[in-house]
C-alpha cells in the first residue's frame, strides 16, 4: 500500500514537471479587469476567472488584457500599444459594450471582408488578425457575453444601466452573442457561450434588487422580473444589491465567485487537453 502511494504520488509529479508550459492572454472588457482588481468591488469577489483556471491548471500562466468599460473597437484602436504579448493561447471575451454603447453589430460580410472598425463583426476581424501575427498557431478562445440584468456600480450608484432583457438602440445583446458565435463557427475556434449557459440564465444573476415600494415608500426585495419597472434613484436610494442579494453576479453585471467559478470550469474543460 505503501508503494502504491509513493508510485501515485511520484507520477502525479511527473506528469506535473512535464505538462507543456503555456502562456495564456485574456482579453477584455471589466470583467477581465476585475481579476487583478477585487478590491474595486468592496469586498463582493475573492479572485477573478484567470486566477481559478491558472491555480487548477498549473502549467498555464496567463497575462491580463482586460480593461474596464472597452468595447472591440476600442481594444482595436489600442492593440498596438497594449503591449500583447505572443502566446500560446489567446482568448477573446467582449461584447457587452459594444450593446450598451450602441456600436452597430454589422453583418457577417464586415468580417469576412474585412471592413475595417466600424461594427462589432469588423472588429473583431482586426483583433484576430493581430493575434494571428502574434502566433499563426495560438489557439483561440472566444467567449461570448453573459446575460445581464439591472447594473448598479458598487460604490458610484450614478453608473447603472438596464440588463439584455431590453434592447438598446435597437439591438439585443443576444445578437451580439450571435455574432461571435458566427465567427467562431467560421474560424473554428473554441467558442465559450456565456450568453446561454444553463447556469448563468438570467434569473440566476441575482436573487432580488432593493427598490422602494412605489406605494409605501418603504424597501422592498424584487426578484427578476418584477424588478423590472420599479424605478431607483441613485440620488436618494440604498445601493440595490446587498451582499446577500449577489448570486451569479454581484451587482447584475459582473460575476461573483459563483460565476467567475462558471467561467473557470468552462475554460478548464477547453484548457485542460491543451498540454
Amino acid at each position: 500500500m505503501k508503494n502504491l502511494s509513493f508510485l501515485l504520488a511520484f507520477l502525479s509529479l511527473f506528469v506535473s514537471c512535464t505538462s507543456k508550459q503555456l502562456s495564456w492572454v485574456a482579453i477584455g472588457d471589466s470583467i477581465t479587469y476585475l481579476n487583478e482588481h477585487a478590491p474595486e468591488t468592496e469586498g463582493r469577489i475573492a479572485k477573478g476567472y484567470m486566477t481559478m483556471v491558472t491555480d487548477k491548471l498549473k502549467n498555464i500562466s496567463y497575462f491580463n488584457q482586460g480593461y474596464s468599460g472597452w468595447t472591440s473597437a476600442d481594444i482595436v484602436d489600442s492593440i498596438n500599444v497594449l503591449n500583447v504579448v505572443k502566446a500560446d493561447i489567446y482568448s477573446v471575451f467582449l461584447g457587452t459594450n459594444d450593446w450598451w454603447q450602441g456600436r452597430p453589430i454589422g453583418t457577417f460580410s464586415d468580417y469576412k471582408n474585412n471592413n475595417g472598425n466600424g461594427t462589432l463583426y469588423g472588429s473583431f476581424r482586426l483583433i484576430i488578425e493581430k493575434l494571428r501575427f502574434l502566433n499563426k498557431d495560438a489557439r483561440v478562445i472566444l467567449i461570448t457575453p453573459m446575460q445581464r440584468v439591472d447594473f448598479v456600480q458598487v460604490g458610484n450608484l450614478k453608473n447603472n444601466a438596464w440588463g439584455s432583457y431590453r434592447n438598446k438602440d435597437g439591438q439585443s445583446l443576444a445578437a451580439f452573442a450571435d455574432a461571435i458565435l458566427e465567427i467562431g463557427k467560421y474560424e473554428k475556434f473554441d467558442v465559450i457561450d456565456l450568453y446561454n449557459d444553463p447556469e448563468l440564465r438570467i434569473e440566476s444573476l441575482v436573487k432580488f434588487k432593493r427598490l422602494k415600494d412605489t406605494a409605501t415608500g418603504g424597501y422592498k426585495n424584487y426578484t427578476y422580473p418584477s424588478f423590472i419597472d420599479v424605478p431607483f434613484n441613485p440620488e436618494t436610494d440604498e445601493y440595490p444589491y446587498p451582499v446577500e442579494a449577489m448570486d451569479m453576479t454581484y451587482d447584475g453585471l459582473h460575476p461573483s465567485d459563483k460565476g467567475f467559478d462558471v467561467i473557470a470550469r468552462r475554460l478548464i474543460a477547453l484548457l485542460e487537453n491543451n498540454k
